[in-house]
C-alpha cells in the first residue's frame, strides 16, 4: 500500500484545508484508513478493523463484482445523464420491480440529500402545498432545504425552526412519551401528528408532506410502532400531503425480511414517495427518488424540466445493477435476517448481565444499543456510550454512538457481516462493559430478572473522560423537552473514568 503522507502530516493537511466543521470518527484519535476489503478496515499499519458502522459498504468494501462493473463501463462511456442509454432505464426497471406497483417513476441524484431535497420539491408542486412535518431529531440531509427539516441538526440554543416546519413527536416506545407499557402507542404518536395538522389548518397553512425515516437512525435507531406509518399517512392523506419515506439509510435488504424497511408496517402502507441513496452504490454517490405517475405528472406540469448532469449516468448505474445482484446472489437479505436475529438474540444475552445495557432494539442489520445508568429512570449513560466506542476501537470494532443523547450504540455493519464477526463484536463489548461497571462500582449479576430496576452505581469521586468531542457538538441541545419529557437526566459528563 502506498501513502502519500504519513499520518502526523495527514492530520496537519487536514487541518490546514479541510473546513474545520468537517469532522472525523474518533477525532479524539482518529484513525488513517489506507484499504478495505468486505466488512474490515485496515489503517496504514495494517491493524484490521471490524467494520460495524458502514451502511454505505452495502455489499461489503471493494466488491469485486462491483469494482469490474464500474472500470467496465468506464472504459466504455461515462457522459451526460440526458443522452440516451439502456443502462439508467434497466436500473429503473429493475429498482421499481422490489417496489410496491404504484411506485413505478424514477428520479435519479447523486446523494441522498439531492434525493430528499427533490422529494420535498415533489410533494410541494403536487397540491400546492408547503408545510412539512418532520420527526424530532431526525436528520434528512445537510442541503437549506433539509437542514431548516432537520431537527436533529437544529442549532443549540437558537430556535431556527421556519414557520412552515412542524415537528412531531419521535414514535419512541422506550424514551418517548408512549411507552412500550401503553396501550396504543401507534394511535398515540399518530394523535400527535394530527394534532399538528389541525393546529397549521387553524393558521391557514396546508400540509404538503409528512416525512421520516422508515427507521430513525440519528435519532436512536428507532423502530416505529406497529401501525403508526399507516395511521399517519390517513390523516395525511386527508390533508393533501403526501407521505415521504427516506429509506436512504435503512434500505435495500438491511431490515432482512423485506427489501425495504417500510414494507415492515405491511402491505396496506406504501408511501407516496421513497428517497434512497447510501447503500444503493456501495460508495459510489449514487441515490434516487421513487414515485407514483401522478405526482411525477404534476410535476411535470409545472413547466419546470428537471435534469441532472450525473444522477443516473451510465458508470453509476452499471454499479447500481452489479450491487442489486450481489445483493441476489450472495442472498444478503437472508443474511441480514439470520446474522441480525443471531446478533440479537447475544445481545439480549448482554443486557440480562450487564446494568448499563438498557433497551435492546432493531431488526435485521440494524440494531441499537440503549445504554443508561439508572434503568428505572432510563438515565441515559451518554460519557459510558463514548467511552465504549473508543475502547472498542482499541479492540478492533467500529462502533458509533447516536441519538438525542449519543448514548445509543449504533450497529448497521455491511451486509456480508457473518455470525463469527457478531460473537467477536459481542465478546469485546462484554469485556468492555465488565471493566466498567466494575471500575463505576456497578453490581455485577449474572441474571437480572425483567422489570427489575437496576441502577449502574457511580461513586463520588470516579471519572468518566468524555473522549468524543462530537457530543456537544451543535445538533445536541439536552435542555429541549423532547415527547413530552424533560431530558434532563444526562449521566454526569464532568466526570472523568480512568480504566
Amino acid at each position: 500500500m502506498c501513502e502519500l503522507y504519513c499520518k502526523s502530516d495527514t492530520l496537519a493537511l487536514r487541518g490546514k484545508h479541510i473546513g474545520p466543521s468537517c469532522k472525523v470518527f474518533f477525532a479524539a484519535d482518529p484513525i488513517k484508513i489506507v484499504r478495505a476489503q468486505r466488512q474490515y478496515m485496515y489503517d496504514e499499519k495494517g491493524e484490521q478493523y471490524l467494520d460495524c458502522i458502514n451502511n454505505v459498504a452495502h455489499v461489503g468494501h471493494c466488491h469485486p463484482e462491483v469494482v469490474k462493473a464500474a472500470l467496465r463501463q468506464m472504459e466504455l462511456l461515462n457522459t451526460n445523464s440526458r443522452f440516451l442509454h439502456d443502462n439508467i432505464v434497466e436500473y429503473a426497471k429493475r429498482l421499481a420491480a422490489t417496489l410496491p406497483e404504484r411506485l413505478s417513476v424514477c428520479y435519479f441524484t447523486n446523494s441522498g440529500s439531492e434525493a430528499n431535497d427533490l422529494a420535498l420539491r415533489l410533494a410541494r408542486q403536487f397540491r400546492g402545498h408547503q408545510d412539512v412535518i418532520t420527526l424530532d431529531h431526525a436528520y434528512h440531509g445537510h442541503l437549506s432545504s433539509l437542514i431548516e427539516i432537520s431537527p436533529y441538526k437544529f442549532q443549540k440554543g437558537k430556535d431556527v425552526k421556519k414557520e412552515f416546519v412542524h415537528v412531531a413527536p419521535t414514535p419512541d416506545t422506550y424514551r418517548g412519551e408512549y411507552r412500550e407499557c401503553h396501550a396504543d402507542p401507534a394511535s398515540a404518536y399518530a394523535n400527535e401528528v394530527k394534532k399538528i395538522i389541525e393546529e397549521a389548518h387553524k393558521r391557514g397553512r396546508k400540509i404538503a408532506a409528512f416525512i421520516a425515516e422508515s427507521m430513525q437512525s440519528c435519532g436512536g435507531q428507532i423502530i416505529p410502532p406497529a401501525g403508526y406509518f399507516q395511521k399517519v399517512a390517513a390523516y395525511v392523506h386527508e390533508a393533501g400531503g403526501v407521505f415521504i419515506a427516506d429509506e436512504v439509510q435503512v434500505g435495500f435488504g438491511r431490515v432482512g425480511k423485506h427489501f425495504w424497511s417500510f414494507q415492515m408496517h405491511g402491505e396496506d402502507f406504501v408511501p407516496d414517495i421513497v428517497t434512497m441513496g447510501k447503500p444503493m452504490g456501495n460508495g459510489h454517490p449514487m441515490a434516487c427518488v421513487v414515485t407514483t405517475r401522478e405526482i411525477a405528472e404534476a410535476f411535470s406540469n409545472s413547466g419546470m424540466e428537471y435534469f441532472n448532469t450525473y444522477g443516473g449516468n451510465p458508470v453509476s448505474c452499471a454499479v447500481g445493477l452489479a450491487v442489486l445482484d450481489v445483493i441476489e446472489s450472495e442472498d444478503l437479505q437472508g443474511n441480514a435476517m439470520r446474522v441480525g436475529n443471531y446478533l440479537t438474540e447475544l445481545l439480549n444475552k448482554q443486557k440480562a448481565k450487564h446494568t448499563l445495557i438498557g433497551n435492546i432494539r432493531g431488526i435485521g442489520l440494524f440494531i441499537g444499543i440503549d445504554l443508561v445508568t439508572d434503568h428505572e429512570k432510563r438515565t441515559p449513560a451518554t460519557a459510558e456510550a463514548q467511552h465504549i466506542i473508543y475502547k472498542m476501537k482499541e479492540k478492533g470494532v467500529l462502533l458509533s454512538a447516536d441519538g438525542p443523547h449519543r448514548n445509543v450504540l449504533k450497529i448497521k455493519p455491511p451486509m456480508c457481516f457473518t455470525e463469527e464477526d457478531a460473537k467477536f463484536m459481542v465478546d469485546q463489548l462484554d469485556e468492555i462493559l465488565t471493566v466498567l461497571e466494575e471500575t463505576v462500582g456497578a453490581q455485577a449479576e449474572s441474571v437480572i430478572p425483567a422489570n427489575t430496576a437496576r441502577r449502574a452505581k457511580v461513586p463520588k469521586g470516579a471519572q468518566v473522560e468524555l473522549l468524543d468531542n462530537s457530543t456537544t457538538d451543535s445538533r445536541e441541545n439536552p435542555s429541549r423537552k423532547r415527547n413530552g419529557l424533560c431530558a434532563d437526566t444526562h449521566s454526569p459528563l464532568s466526570k472523568r473514568l480512568k480504566t
